[in-house]
């Protein structure tokens, strides 16, 4: 989902259909690329995540919130700056807008800073460097031009949230994820399976690590695809389906990796309730090559 800039406002909406099935219509249109990330060290996980948008435009906060609340996000919306901090008990991240009609943004995030320790991304329609250099040094963590893919900003939310996650103790089990006898082992990118090491390529991995963050819930085709190789492009989800069917069957157990219908993947078992095969053959035409391992 491509995001309008300020200066796009007078232009129609698409409908939700479009959104929700993720069309891109036009040069000033709506692209979905959406992703999830919940590494175990996040202070919450991500279904649980609360985000404060400060926001006056209607259209950005009408096509954002429901984008964040299918992932399983929670949201919170004020429309202008003043009382901002008032707001902040409960906040994971806080999505600001600069040109606010009763105060500045950068005014309203130094407040936040000031504050607390919340993580601020600033989604702001002022683009120049100078802009962004001011909106770091006042205390945001990340700045994101409109128009912005929502994929990228979703990205941009868990790299905030990894950065200012305490750094794990040596041997803290909550680095390792076990699923029936196969171990994950999320910091030093070891799998075994009955105690058998077994050898992944880097996207193997990747995959099979998200999953596995992810603590059963699912994640996307397009959630997976946007966190492992970065982007999307026609025939990707033929790719993903292919390096779900070789990490399968270098684990040997086909039932681990669970394909949920029309959605995506989540780890699963023989009881899980869905599908432990792919949703199509995996000998389909995988389109353009993907970025390289």
């Amino acid at each position: 989902m491509r995001l309008p800039s300020d200066n796009t406002r007078h232009r129609p909406l698409r409908t939700a259909a479009d959104l929700h099935r993720g069309n891109e219509v036009g040069g000033h249109g709506w692209a979905v690329a959406v992703l999830c990330w919940a590494p175990a060290s996040f202070p919450r996980h991500t279904s649980q995540m609360h985000i404060l948008l400060v926001e006056d435009d209607d259209r950005v906060a009408a096509a954002l919130r429901p984008a964040l609340h299918r992932h399983g996000m929670t949201t919170t919306r004020l429309s202008r700056g003043r009382g901002v901090t008032q707001h902040l008990a409960g906040v994971d991240v806080v999505l600001l807008d600069l040109g606010l009609p009763d105060v500045d943004g950068v005014d309203v995030c130094r407040e936040i800073r000031a504050a607390g320790d919340v993580p601020v991304i600033v989604v702001s329609a002022r683009g120049e460097v100078d802009d962004r250099i001011q909106g770091l040094h006042c205390g945001a963590d990340d700045y994101l031009v409109k128009p912005f893919d929502t994929g990228e900003l979703l990205a941009r939310m868990h790299a905030v949230l990894r950065r200012r996650a305490p750094a794990p103790a040596p041997g803290d089990p909550g680095e390792v994820v076990m699923v029936a006898d196969v171990r994950v082992d999320l910091r030093r990118h070891e799998v075994t399976a009955a105690g058998r090491s077994v050898a992944l390529t880097r996207k193997e991995f990747q995959i099979l690590a998200l999953l596995a963050a992810a603590g059963g819930t699912v994640c996307t085709r397009g959630r997976i695809v946007a966190e492992v190789w970065g982007r999307s492009w026609p025939g990707a989800n033929r790719t993903l389906d292919v390096h779900v069917a070789t990490l399968r069957t270098k684990l040997g157990r086909p039932e681990l990796v669970a394909t949920v219908r029309g959605v995506g993947y989540r780890l699963g078992g023989p009881d899980a309730g869905v599908d432990a095969k792919s949703d199509a053959p995996i000998d389909a035409e995988a389109g353009p090559t993907p970025p390289a391992e």
